[in-house]
Formats: structure tokens, C-alpha cells, sequence
């Protein structure tokens, strides 16, 4: 007797048979779901009314930001004069100014001395004159607004 190579059995037919019931089973769900919905009570379908209603309400606000927008007008505030202290009105003139103003001619005088750390731009080196109004060597940017409060009126 000759003893024949078998040759390996292809599973792939049964593989492809699998989705094909998968396939039929998802068809057969929506017309389940369809008549569920015919029998589901009355407060679930107006429920679902009710929700497109809320989608509604963003559209409105998307069409809102599109519109021009109107023109800020400056605070009455930060645009008061003050009077500056002798120590403030040494670096940034002494006439009274509003505090932007103030910040602004600090920041001109913080530049012509290049008196920004090299290294941290954000952090500014004192002077002498600086320091009698920081009241230290070095201050941060951000401090820096909060400490010009203390010399003016």
C-alpha cells in the first residue's frame, strides 16, 4: 500500500460562513427595533421630541459669535490719573497718570537700562531707584504691577 500525503484541511470556507450569519442576524435587529419603537410608550417618544429642541439652542449661539462684535470701551478706572509717590515719580515723570500709563513708562525705563535678566526674561534686575520702589534686588514681571500700588493714590 502507497501512503498518500494528506494535504492540510482549509478552514477558511467555515470562517467565511460565520460573518454570513452575523450579517443576517444585524438585519433581523432593526426590525426588532422598529417594532419596539411602535410599541414603546408615549413618554419615551416625547421624550425624544424634546431633545432635538435642545440641539436647536447652540446653533443660536454659534450664529451669535459670528456677528461683529461691538467695540470694548475702556474702564473709567484704569484710566484715572494718580498721583505717584516721590520714589515712582523719580523713574516715570511727576505729573499723575493713569496706572497702564505708569506700567508702560516702567517698562521703558526697564529696557533703555536693560535692567531684564538675561538669562529668565521675565524676572527684572533693580537699580537703585527700582529697588527704594520694589523694596527688593529682583522682581518678577507679574509682581511687578502689584507692587506699583503701594506708590500711588
Amino acid at each position: 500500500m502507497a501512503t498518500a500525503k494528506k494535504t492540510p484541511v482549509k478552514k477558511a470556507p467555515a470562517k467565511k460562513a460565520a460573518p454570513a450569519k452575523k450579517v443576517a442576524a444585524k438585519k433581523a435587529a432593526p426590525a426588532k427595533q422598529v417594532a419596539a419603537k411602535k410599541a414603546a410608550p408615549a413618554k419615551k417618544v416625547a421624550a425624544k421630541k424634546a431633545a432635538p429642541a435642545k440641539k436647536a439652542a447652540p446653533a443660536k449661539k454659534v450664529a451669535a459669535k459670528k456677528a461683529p462684535a461691538k467695540k470694548r470701551t475702556p474702564n473709567a478706572a484704569f484710566m484715572k490719573p494718580l498721583t505717584l509717590s516721590p520714589a515712582l515719580a523719580a523713574v516715570v515723570g511727576d505729573k499723575p497718570l493713569p496706572r497702564t500709563e505708569i506700567v508702560k513708562k516702567l517698562w521703558v525705563y526697564i529696557k533703555a537700562k536693560d535692567l531684564q535678566d538675561k538669562v529668565n526674561k521675565r524676572m527684572i534686575n533693580a537699580d537703585e531707584k527700582l529697588r527704594t520702589i520694589f523694596g527688593k534686588a529682583q522682581v518678577s514681571m507679574f509682581e511687578m504691577a502689584g507692587l506699583i500700588g503701594k506708590h500711588v493714590k
